[in-house]
C-alpha cells in the first residue's frame, strides 16, 4: 500500500473522514494525478508539478489542503489561509461539514491549469 494512503488510514476521527473526502474529490476532478508521499505527508501531483498536499494537523485541530501555485489562485483568496507563508496558502477543514465541494473542486481545476509553471506568478 502507498504510504501516503496508509497514513490518511492510519489518522484518527475526524482527520480520517475528512482526508478521505478530500482525496476522492481529488481524485475525481483531477484523474490523472498521482498520489505521493514527501516530507512525511500525501502529496498529490501531475507529472513533477505538485498540486496540493494534505496534512492532519493533530495540534491545531484541522486538515490542511496546502496549493503550492496560490499565487495564481487569487480569486480564491476568501478561502484560502497564507498564515504567513510566502507560496503556499491553503483551504482548512475542522470537519467534513466544512467542505465546500464546489469551491474545492474549482480551486483544483485551476490549479491544474498551472502544471509546469512557477509557484510565483510573474
Amino acid at each position: 500500500m502507498n504510504p501516503a494512503e496508509v497514513y490518511i488510514l492510519n489518522q484518527p476521527e475526524p482527520y480520517r473522514s475528512i482526508l478521505m473526502h478530500i482525496q476522492v474529490i481529488i481524485e475525481h476532478t483531477l484523474p490523472n494525478v498521482d498520489l505521493k508521499y514527501k516530507w512525511r505527508i500525501p502529496c498529490y501531483y501531475l507529472g513533477e508539478t505538485p498540486v496540493c498536499y494534505l496534512n492532519a494537523s493533530h495540534k491545531k485541530q484541522f486538515v490542511d489542503v496546502g496549493f503550492w501555485h496560490s499565487a495564481y489562485l487569487s480569486e480564491f483568496d476568501e478561502h484560502l489561509v497564507s498564515e504567513n507563508r510566502k507560496v503556499v496558502k491553503s483551504l482548512r477543514y475542522k470537519s467534513l461539514e466544512d467542505i465546500d465541494d464546489d469551491i474545492f473542486i474549482a480551486i483544483l481545476k485551476e490549479a491544474e491549469k498551472q502544471k509546469g509553471k512557477s509557484f510565483y506568478n510573474k
